[in-house]
């Protein structure tokens, strides 16, 4: 997969997706992310990408020529127009199946807005869909722009060491994580479950998927609605969340 950024601080996201696991990931060639400044693509000595909004308004707004025009040539360089996305607080919240549905796409575009925003022609002419991290608004889109980079470049094939990495996490399979533990086995006179050193690897999943499902039913109940659960595992689901509440 190829992940084309288009912001106006390509530093501020190389320092962050040039490090630890992506990092690695981006020197092996099992992803490739390329950041591009827009002000390349301004008209004036300025460099200038923003003006005052039709209408009056506090602040400025992105313009859409230099926009348009970084997008158009990641399309020549790609051949083709990549998935393009613009990080909004308008747009869906990202959810781990989007990130699924994402990952099955070969090049995204990602658009940082900044100011009050973005001139809606380009938005309504180029970009495919807006995606937000949450219900709030940052000074930039770069944070926003990171975090989906992240967590789609985590589940391309090389990335982690083996698929297992993020299958079993929270989110993947609907349910949230079950609780892990390291060494030592008694820690301040607290231990572990004993089913995790038994060596009974039927025990120890079984233990994990119950202890996911209870995990769920006690931090995000709301999410066994849509949890793939036998009669058994909702009854245990909702035994929890009634002792809960």
């Amino acid at each position: 997969m190829r992940i084309d950024i288009i912001t106006l601080f390509p530093e501020m996201c190389e320092a962050v997706l040039g490090e630890s696991v992506i990092g690695r990931a981006r020197k092996s060639g099992a992803i490739d992310i390329r950041c591009h400044q827009l002000r390349d693509y301004a008209f004036d000595k300025h460099r200038r990408v923003d003006d005052t909004t039709y209408g009056g308004g506090m602040g400025m707004l992105m313009m859409a020529e230099p926009i348009a025009l970084c997008y158009e040539d990641i399309c020549e360089q790609l051949s083709e127009k990549p998935r393009f996305i613009y990080m909004s607080p308008k747009g869906r919240t990202l959810t781990q199946n989007k990130l699924k549905e994402l990952s099955g796409y070969e090049n995204i575009c990602i658009l940082c807005g900044h100011y009050e925003g973005v001139d809606q022609r380009v938005l309504d002419m180029y970009v495919d869909e807006e995606i937000s991290i949450g219900d709030y608004v940052l000074t930039g889109g770069e944070l926003p722009a990171m975090v989906l980079t992240d967590s789609l470049a985590r589940l391309q094939k090389g990335v982690l060491s083996d698929d297992e990495c993020f299958e079993m996490e929270s989110h993947y399979d609907g349910l949230l994580e079950y609780p892990q533990y390291t060494k030592p086995q008694t820690w301040r006179g607290i231990g572990i479950p004993e089913v995790l050193f038994s060596g009974h690897h039927e025990n120890i999943r079984k233990w994990r998927r119950e202890q996911s499902i209870v995990e769920t039913a006690k931090k995000r109940p709301d999410m066994l609605a849509t949890a793939d659960l036998s009669d058994k595992e909702k009854q245990l689901a909702e035994d929890i969340t009634s002792a809960e509440n």
